[in-house]
């Protein structure tokens, strides 16, 4: 088999807020032109004429694309080369947005064609996507942002973000406040000063982090948690899982980040059971990964467990990776990994590409991102026809790729855990003036035809629904270091593999263990009403880093 694969791979792993190039509040310049550009435009000449909204009529997005507000001069980093930007307005920006979504976005028909010229860049792109809910309630689409182009491309190629090297589990932004720190970077600012998992934060700059709601408290905490650069030191003040105050000074730092972390080979009366903790399918994790895999295959593990409660997605094409070394050959059998389905202006082809669609493989091979080329090097396997998933709410995107792909060739997942995020779904990043725009343009479908889990996939011991997974709903821990056998996931997943059922019996240790365990923030939940301003979500950074983007011009 032959295969081509052409593309910018990358994946978004951020720590800063939604960001937007140019634009902010409604356009004086859309004066001139007839709905196309009105003239050439250029970096440093004059500005092109602001084309004008007409309903229903949609120009090819070519006539506008490019054209900015604030172009970009000098040459780009990443890509090389000269940035294509030349002279333009908001106006050009809005209406690359307006035809680039009508013509991609999957749920195209569910947006409404508003006149774009009262609002801001940000605030009309907020206004293109469905308003439609899943059968739970949610939004159908909540995963809808922007980034800045150069730190989605920094992360995505590098791993390297700026902060303190802090994953956070948020259960509310508003008063009273809940953050917890989920787990630290290796040899972050974080780790290094101290920090664990586990840290309820209490103040941030001698502000009350909990409780203030003050406009000057509220803009204190956000300039703390999210540092706009490198070096600055803010102060920290936690209480532990061991209920005592500590306070630390925390420099902010370019973090490289390490999708892999723990793996280990664990002991049990069954025989050795791998486990490792995966924390986004980003290029680095690649060699991470086969080096984890390796570990399991010289150790002949009997079963694995891959810890993805915080893994909120990546690369598609590393999913696939990943589900090929897990299971091998002999189980999979030739079949695909998924299938992309974009909107019904698409059937056949892919809108981005122009290629003719075809299944997304599991890849066999290593992958050279930076060149989006298979190499000649076969992928180690494990040969396991199942799989032990840890999974929370920040379990998202390609890591339920993950899990639907392999059930999709009748490998058996027990969940352990939470409800998974949601996102069936995936997109091709687009830069246009400096803004990175990731808007929903498939859904994913696994061997079996099944891509139905918008609201999750839900472990329970009687699976009824599809997204019915068998496995036990667990609370996350936050008293006990990932990795360790008796943190609640992981604890719970091996009972399972020694017992093939969940610690349901009365009296049981692992029961009255995790009875006497309740995560800091999770006991929280539901107890809480959010109110005030809230401060910035690092959630996001679960959205933003929910990037199923495939590997491009797939042919077998």
């Amino acid at each position: 088999m032959q295969q081509n694969v052409k593309s910018t791979l990358s994946v978004l792993f951020a720590l800063t807020t939604l960001v937007a190039c140019g634009g902010g509040g409604s356009d004086s310049s859309n004066t001139g032109g007839t709905g196309g550009t009105g003239g050439t435009g250029g970096t440093g000449g004059s500005i092109a004429p602001a084309p004008v909204w007409t309903a229903g009529q949609f120009n090819d997005e070519s006539q506008f694309k490019n054209f900015c507000v604030a172009p970009r001069s000098g040459t780009d980093p990443f890509n090389g080369g000269v940035y294509p930007d030349k002279a333009g307005t908001a106006m050009h920006e809005k209406m690359w947005l307006r035809s680039w979504n009508n013509r991609t976005y999957l749920w195209y028909r569910e947006v409404a064609d508003l006149d774009p010229t009262s609002y801001s860049i940000p605030a009309y792109f907020a206004l293109l996507k469905t308003s439609a809910v899943t059968d739970s309630g949610v939004a159908k689409d909540q995963f809808h942002f922007t980034e800045n182009t150069a730190e989605y491309q920094q992360q995505s190629q590098s791993g390297v973000s700026s902060g303190y090297g802090i994953e956070w589990s948020v259960v509310s932004t508003s008063a009273p406040r809940s953050f917890t720190v989920a787990y630290t970077e290796p040899n972050s600012p974080a780790a290094l000063a101290g920090v664990k998992r586990g840290d309820f934060l209490l103040e941030v700059d001698g502000v009350d982090f909990v409780n203030d709601s003050s406009s000057a408290g509220v803009n204190t905490l956000n300039a703390g948690l999210f540092p706009d650069s490198t070096g600055e030191t803010h102060s920290f003040k936690f209480r532990t899982a061991e209920n005592t105050e500590v306070s630390y000074q925390l420099s902010s730092a370019n973090i490289a980040s390490s999708p892999v972390q723990n793996a280990k080979v664990i002991t049990t009366t069954s025989g050795p059971v791998g486990y490792f903790q995966f924390n986004s399918y980003i290029v680095p994790a690649q060699q991470q990964l086969i080096d984890a895999i390796e570990l399991f295959r010289d150790a002949a593990v009997s079963e694995l467990v891959v810890d993805l409660r915080y893994n909120g997605g990546g690369l598609l094409a590393l999913a696939s990776q990943l589900g090929y070394m897990v299971t091998g050959p002999d189980i999979i059998q030739g079949r695909f990994f998924e299938r992309l389905q974009f909107n019904d202006k698409y059937p056949t082809t892919n809108p981005i590409t122009g290629s003719t669609l075809a299944p997304t493989p599991f890849y066999t091979r290593e992958i050279d991102y930076e060149a989006g080329t298979l190499t000649n090097t076969t992928l180690p396997s494990l040969n396991l026809s199942r799989i032990y998933v840890l999974t929370t709410d920040d379990t998202c995107s390609a890591s339920e790729a993950f899990m639907n792909g392999l059930r999709g060739v009748d490998v058996e997942i027990i969940q352990i855990g939470g409800k998974t995020c949601g996102k069936p779904y995936g997109f091709y990043p687009q830069d246009n003036c400096g803004t990175t725009y990731f808007t929903i343009q498939f859904s994913g479908i696994n061997f079996k035809g099944f891509g139905d889990y918008a609201d999750g996939f839900n472990p329970t011991s009687s699976p009824v629904f599809a997204a019915d997974v068998k496995g036990c709903a667990v609370a996350d821990d936050f008293s006990r270091a990932l990795g360790d056998p008796q943190e609640n996931l992981l604890e719970v997943a091996l009972y399972y593999i020694n017992n093939n059922s969940c610690p349901t019996l009365p009296g049981s240790a692992v029961t009255t263990a995790l009875g006497a365990r309740n995560a800091t923030g999770s006991a929280l939940s539901g107890l809480i009403t959010p109110n005030g301003p809230a401060v910035k979500d690092p959630s996001d950074r679960v959205l933003n880093n929910s990037i199923r983007q495939p590997i491009r011009d797939q042919q077998e």
